[in-house]
């Protein structure tokens, strides 16, 4: 496949920066550019979508089978002019420091990618050939074919880099990125600020792509990515994945999706799944919309940030009202995370100022100021639930700082899962099941099991044959 991973020595690095620079620069050229992410984030891929118009899909390879992830790359790029693909952490970190399981490293390999690794090169000159000479030898297996610099202080600077990994490595010095304050993403708890709320600026973006075109020698990136850049343009071609692309035959279901700044944290293989199996998905905003899209058979609540617009989803009493009848009527409703916090009675931030909610679990969110939880987890279904039946066993993520007040599970809402940490193999019982609704912390991928999707959408299809 023509393309490459975009790795860090370690997080924080500049790989976000990099590889938006570089997705836009071969945009710009006219190619198709399909973007990536390992792991389970969903911030950095809306930054990728944002700047090349197309979804950017994650390829976690501890949430989804080896060869899931290789079909899911395939079908994608196959698509592209160009994948990129933009790692986590450290490129060899992952799961536990003897496995390389849920890396950047793994997926390079799996996928017969090389690696363009980022290295910060601040306060540092010939010890950047020892890290990058660590680096490519560490995992022979491993192709590590170039280097970007960066936060490099000057043009002297670069070229004692670019000495020192000529002395003693293989890998091609690629370019550098200046040490400049416009080339700093805004962060906030759960990391950056994301795509939509305006986190790419006019500014960072000029300089971005002055840095790209003066320092970033993009010929040789073309050459070892296999790119033919005299290859047709389909930079402006439809998403074959889109709504418009899928061939699936249409069920007359329509699901109700909610999307805005408050709710964003969607898998798209999730939803492309549900797609392809024919149903129909509505977006609407519980943040502006005063009711749900008519003749839906159901509700996604995703994830996001509801926290920081809980004063603006309680303003919108009628649609709350609404959500919470159509719940009780037993309309299937499937929340993750921020999904959860919603249909909670309010969301209280931690000076104790409380927002209603949809008020459909007796409980309260509360925001607090370290996180709660963080890592994957093995979710077995316990009992049938919209997701699937007694037993299954899915996979997915936790990240979210804060908790419900209230045990949901001692308030007579029945627990659908038993989670198991990844990390420590700890149980604990979870997925609030009432009525037709089922909500969780965790973000599970549909692709960590084959009859998910499927589950989901027969209860969908009940709930339109009853109505």
């Amino acid at each position: 496949m023509k393309g490459f991973l975009i790795a860090g020595t370690a997080s924080g690095v500049g790989k976000t920066t990099v590889a938006l620079g570089l997705m836009n620069a071969f945009r710009k050229k006219g190619l198709r550019v399909q973007p990536f992410k390992v792991g389970p984030d969903f911030i950095d891929p809306g930054y990728h979508t944002l700047v090349t118009g197309l979804p950017s899909i994650n390829l976690d390879s501890w949430m989804l089978p080896p060869a899931k992830v290789q079909e899911t790359f395939s079908r994608r790029a196959s698509q592209s002019g160009i994948a990129i693909v933009e790692g986590v952490m450290g490129l060899f970190d992952g799961l536990d420091g003897r496995s390389e399981e849920g890396s950047s490293a793994q997926v390079a390999k799996l996928l017969n990618l090389p690696v363009i690794l980022v290295v910060d090169a601040r306060a540092m000159a010939r010890s950047a050939g020892a890290i990058v000479y660590g680096f490519e030898n560490y995992d022979p297996r491993l192709n590590v074919a170039g280097i970007i610099f960066n936060r490099v202080g000057s043009p002297r600077h670069y070229e004692y880099l670019c000495e020192a990994v000529a002395d003693r490595c293989k890998a091609q010095v690629l370019g550098y990125l200046s040490r400049l304050e416009a080339l700093q993403l805004p962060e906030r708890h759960l990391g950056l600020v994301t795509a939509g709320e305006s986190g790419l600026t006019e500014n960072f973006m000029n300089s971005l792509n002055h840095e790209i075109e003066h320092n970033v020698n993009i010929n040789k990136i073309e050459i070892l990515s296999g790119v033919d850049i005299r290859s047709p343009d389909r930079s402006d071609a439809a998403d074959p994945f889109g709504p418009e692309g899928k061939k699936a035959v249409p069920l007359g279901i329509r699901l109700a999706v909610a999307r805005d700044e408050a709710f964003c944290f969607y898998y798209p293989d999730n939803l492309d799944l549900l797609l392809e199996l024919g149903v129909e998905i509505c977006h609407f905003s519980p943040m502006r919309d005063f009711s749900l899209p008519q003749n839906v058979d159901g509700i996604y609540l995703g994830g996001g940030y509801p926290e920081l617009h809980a004063e603006q989803l309680a303003v919108n009493q009628t649609l709350r009202k609404q959500i919470k009848e159509a719940a009780e009527e037993g309309l299937p409703i499937y929340a993750e995370c921020g999904g959860l916090m919603y249909l909670t009675r309010a969301i209280r931030d931690p000076e104790g100022h409380a927002y209603e909610m949809v008020g459909l679990f007796p409980t309260e969110a509360r925001m607090l100021k370290k996180r709660k939880a963080l890592g994957y987890v093995e979710v077995c279904l316990t009992r049938d639930c919209l997701l699937g039946e007694s037993g299954m066993t899915l996979r997915g993520h936790e990240y979210h700082y804060s908790e419900l007040s209230h045990d949901l599970l001692q308030e007579g809402i029945k627990g659908a899962y038993e989670l198991i940490s990844r990390r420590d193999k700890t149980t604990r019982r979870e997925g609030y099941s009432y009525r037709n609704v089922l909500a969780s912390y965790v973000h599970l991928h549909f692709g960590s099991h084959p009859k998910v999707a499927e589950s989901f959408v027969h209860h969908l299809r009940q709930w339109r044959t009853v109505r």
